[in-house]
């Protein structure tokens, strides 16, 4: 090769060298960037930091519990109650340190929920029974002496007032909408006793069912009917709560009722919020709570399973001259239905008594003794024959009323005539071991036969004077030895 050939070769190669050169660089102007790569101010590439997982776990984290606990523990207070528990003893050692009749001084705890901005808070009535002294704890921390303004055993709700204006409350939501499955917020003060702060504790769970009614125990007052249950934990010290729907309003009233262990098994029940709210509305402005009268009994726990083939509950016994009597209805006949639910056992017949006011009208399907078709009789309730029975004090503590045919209905007794104790303190109660709803039927070897002879016996007696009183208490008879 010629040193000329050479030299045009060179050339030739220089410039295809220069052109792949342009061409990369051109390529690489023209080509897509990585978007996960930057270039650094040295001029290093670099890839971003990732994005910080705690901006959308925070997000997850606030769900609609979150919010409905937010919503309701601000009007949430823990309940610390003082009483005297009357001790007997249970075994020979006992005598020495438990005299017969002797008390000792007992604190339990409970917890309510705020519904005026004044200081009226809902409870359970079983919370405050017997208290002699009342501490409420606000959130906040602050411990401020409650009175209660009244309490039902029968719906067992009671109210407490301690004297404050501004607070928050509760949003009060409805539990006839509640569907079986959705979320619950069951918010109180278990064992609040040995908690370090006044927070309260809340508890999630399901609505389980909606409508039960629980059979009554023997040591059981309330009537607990109609009654939302709940797999939310609910211990000693949450009666009294609020059960909330997961938009925080309030449906329900906790009560721990159903559980051998005393701790929580599963099964909570909540008082539905309407009637609870029907009866604190009532102690406030009365102090008591009017119930109304039907005039009726049916047939209770032992025909439970004779439903099916009854079709209904059949009318067991009806107060002369009652509401039941002026409807036309007769004891055999069987009720089908009441304002239009299905009567299947005798709860359900209560719990459609207990939801009355006075005055209003129950419209009842109702079979004759003898069969036939259904005929629909209207009811229309009245006070207890209880209530307007005219009252004889005895002692200023002991309140009476004379048995009578309606009031033997009402409170279905077996005594037809005798003194029903009405009404009395709770020191009488304590010294005596009597109590409200006894009907008196002796003392000493003397028949009692109304009120005013029970009155004109006890006030004869001298001071001191020992005596024995004959009574009957849930359908037994009893007697206990007394000294004023």
């Amino acid at each position: 090769m010629t040193r000329s050939s050479q030299a045009d070769l060179l050339r030739a190669a220089r410039l295809l060298l220069a052109a792949l050169v342009a061409g990369g660089i051109a390529a690489c102007r023209d080509a897509p960037r990585d978007p996960g790569l930057r270039i650094s101010s040295a001029g290093a590439t670099q890839r971003p930091a990732a994005t910080d997982p705690r901006a959308t776990v925070g997000s997850s984290r606030r769900t609609a519990i979150v919010d409905a606990t937010e919503r309701v523990a601000p009007a949430v207070v823990s309940i610390n109650v003082t009483s005297h528990q009357r001790m007997a003893p249970r075994t020979p050692w006992d005598m020495f340190f438990v005299p017969d009749g002797g008390d000792q001084v007992v604190q339990s705890f409970g917890t309510g929920f705020i519904i005026r901005p004044d200081g009226v808070i809902v409870t359970n009535q079983h919370v405050v029974a017997g208290a002699e002294k009342i501490v409420v704890t606000l959130p906040d921390g602050r411990d401020l002496p409650g009175k209660v303004l009244g309490e039902d055993p029968i719906t067992d709700i009671a109210v407490v007032k301690i004297d404050q204006s501004g607070l928050p409350t509760a949003a009060i939501g409805r539990s006839t909408d509640l569907m079986t499955g959705e979320w619950v917020v069951a918010v109180g003060n278990p064992y609040a006793y040995m908690l370090g702060n006044a927070e309260p504790t809340v508890t999630v769970g399901v609505v389980s069912a909606i409508g039960r009614n629980i059979l009554p125990s023997g040591e059981q007052a309330g009537m607990y009917l109609d009654m939302i249950q709940t797999d939310a934990a609910i211990n000693p010290g949450n009666s009294g709560g609020p059960l909330t729907n997961a938009l925080g309003e309030v449906v329900g009233v906790n009560s721990s009722i159903f559980s051998s262990s005393g701790g929580s098994i599963g099964l909570g029940f909540a008082i539905p919020i309407e009637r609870a709210v029907r009866v604190a509305d009532e102690i406030v402005r009365h102090s008591t709570v009017r119930r109304a009268w039907v005039g009726l009994e049916v047939v209770g726990a032992n025909a439970m399973r004779d439903w099916k083939s009854e079709g209904g509950v059949r009318v067991a016994a009806v107060a002369p001259g009652g509401p039941a009597d002026r409807a036309g209805l007769h004891p055999g006949d069987v009720l089908t239905t009441a304002n239009g639910r299905a009567l299947r056992n005798y709860l359900d017949w209560e719990a459609v008594k207990l939801d009355l006011h006075v005055g209003d009208v129950v419209t009842v399907g109702v079979r004759g003794a003898n069969g036939g078709a259904v005929a629909s009789r209207r009811i229309v309730t009245g006070d207890l024959p209880t209530v307007t029975a005219p009252k004889v004090t005895v002692l200023r503590d002991l309140q009476l009323i004379t048995v009578t045919p309606a009031i033997q209905a009402e409170r279905s007794l077996r005594s037809p005539d005798g003194a029903l104790i009405f009404r009395l303190t709770p020191d009488v109660a304590r010294a005596t071991g009597l109590q409200a709803g006894d009907v008196v039927v002796g003392v000493n070897r003397v028949r009692i036969h109304d009120a005013a002879q029970l009155a004109s016996v006890l006030q004869g007696l001298q001071p001191r004077e020992p005596f024995r009183v004959v009574f009957e208490r849930g359908g037994s008879y009893n007697f206990t030895d007394l000294a004023f």
